[in-house]
């Protein structure tokens, strides 16, 4: 199957634009749900989190508390990249498994993280959703209740726009307004019909 990913930074509206393809009946796998998945109760990546950092990182019900576990992990390198050293291979594995499970012309994998990791191994083609940088500040800021000085420091923390350009096989623009967006969409998934058709010849 031809697996095409999908990512962009914040605010650029990748979900609009994988939420746009699901309508059409594509396949979407989120890289964001599969890493909450990986994390709920019962997952032994949630027993190694809790073992490392102790009670603090966990609700009441034995759920993650996110909110604490960013506040340790941007704090302190080591245990960000300890983090990260566990979760990317389990993200990555759940993925495999359920791209194995579809059964469709092409699937796409949303990824925020898709260039950063070794995600964008498992996947075809890149699709890199892209706008201006003061359009991700005003839709994020908007979105969240975020103040512009978060959106930025998020932003900076993301691979640059030249990188994530570079690693794009489609440039998705989405500097648009929504009319525009689905036009663009529909284009775009005509072009991913065919190129899945072609490597299926």
């Amino acid at each position: 199957m031809f697996v095409v990913g999908l990512t962009g930074g914040i605010g650029c509206g990748k979900s609009a634009v994988s939420n746009r393809l699901a309508e059409k009946s594509v396949p979407i796998i989120d890289a964001d749900v599969v890493a909450r998945e990986v994390v709920a109760p019962g997952e032994s990546a949630l027993d190694a989190i809790g073992k490392r950092f102790g009670e603090e990182v966990l609700l009441e019900d034995g759920c993650l508390n996110r909110p604490k576990l960013r506040e340790i992990v941007f704090s302190d390198e080591k245990q960000r990249v300890w983090l990260e050293q566990l979760l990317h291979p389990i993200i990555r594995d759940r993925i495999l498994q359920k791209l194995e499970e579809l059964d469709s012309l092409y699937a796409v994998l949303a990824s925020p993280l898709l260039l950063e990791t070794d995600q964008h191994m498992l996947v075809n083609h890149v699709v890199v959703v892209d706008a201006p940088e003061a359009l991700q500040i005003e839709r994020t800021a908007s979105r969240d209740n975020t103040s512009e000085d978060q959106v930025r420091a998020i932003i900076a923390a993301q691979m640059s726009r030249e990188e994530r350009l570079k690693g794009a096989d489609t440039v998705f623009d989405n500097s648009g307004d929504q009319s525009q967006l689905d036009t663009n969409v529909a284009a775009l998934h005509k072009k991913l019909v065919a190129l899945a058709e072609a490597e299926t010849e």
